[in-house]
């Protein structure tokens, strides 16, 4: 082969390299510049958010997530972990005596083993509400979990008193976004507090009175216990019922249920 043809196949060769260079570059500066499409967008924005705190969901999902009532001279007393025959008939029989309805949020395994202690809370005229099934953190869960959860213990509280409770009260306070939605969708409101007694913690009498009279004001919902684990101790959130109640009485306060401050209805 004689040297003028090796330079003509070395220069063909050469610009066939440089031509496929040219396209590739052409198509990497197009992609590269491409308008990003509304999708597309929606798309990054979602794969870098964070999910929202709890202050967040409660001020985009307002009309479903409460943590306090109209500012008014009401109060909510609400009892987490009911039915529990260790506690939940002295919290029963204070109510009684003071004159008070309050609000009991319903773990179903604890529901299905004492049902007539359920109906009890529920002949004094209290209402119930849904505080999930086996008591987990639902922010860590799937929503067909939350829903599970949901349904299963509204099934035992419909079947015990006749009724499927509106109001739910995620275990810990913790819920996710997805779980909201699915709320909302399905009519039910997700219920909070702004009045924490810290009672589970074992707290004498003073200290519970201290957390709650200290917190409160109008449209308060305060946060109290009435049944508990293996070794809970609500002997101090108990003997500081009485003088909870007197002492808001004496200031001016009503004590309502919560479908009454919150303007709701108590059933599906």
């Amino acid at each position: 082969m004689s040297n003028k043809i090796m330079r003509l196949r070395l220069l063909v060769t050469t610009l066939v390299i440089i031509l496929i260079t040219l396209v590739t570059y052409h198509a990497t500066v197009q992609a590269y510049h491409k308008p990003v499409t509304e999708d597309m967008a929606t798309e990054t924005s979602n794969s870098a958010e964070e999910p929202l705190s709890l202050g967040e969901l409660r001020k985009k999902y307002s009309e479903t997530f409460k943590f306090r009532g109209p500012e008014v001279k009401q109060i909510a007393l609400t009892f987490d972990d009911v039915p529990d025959p260790r506690f939940t008939p002295k919290v029963l029989g204070i109510l009684r005596k003071q004159g008070v309805k309050a609000t009991f949020f319903v773990v179903g395994s604890r529901a299905q083993k004492h049902p007539d202690l359920l109906r009890q809370i529920h002949q004094n005229g209290h209402l119930i509400g849904n505080h999930s099934y086996s008591h987990p953190q639902f922010k860590n869960r799937s929503v067909k979990q939350f829903q599970n959860e949901i349904q299963r213990t509204e099934k035992i509280i419909q079947r015990t008193i006749g009724y499927r409770p509106k109001l739910i009260r995620p275990p810990y306070g913790e819920i996710n976004e997805g779980q909201v939605k699915w709320a909302k969708l399905n009519g039910y409101k997700i219920i909070n507090w702004n009045v924490d007694s810290l009672d589970w913690k074992g707290l004498g009498k003073e200290k519970v009175k201290a957390n709650i009279l200290n917190a409160v004001g109008p449209g308060s919902i305060v946060l109290q216990h009435a049944g508990g684990g293996v070794g809970s101790n609500l002997s101090g959130s108990i003997d500081a019922l009485p003088d909870v109640i007197q002492s808001l009485r004496a200031k001016g306060y009503h004590f309502v249920t919560l479908d009454e401050l919150l303007h709701t209805k108590k059933y599906k």
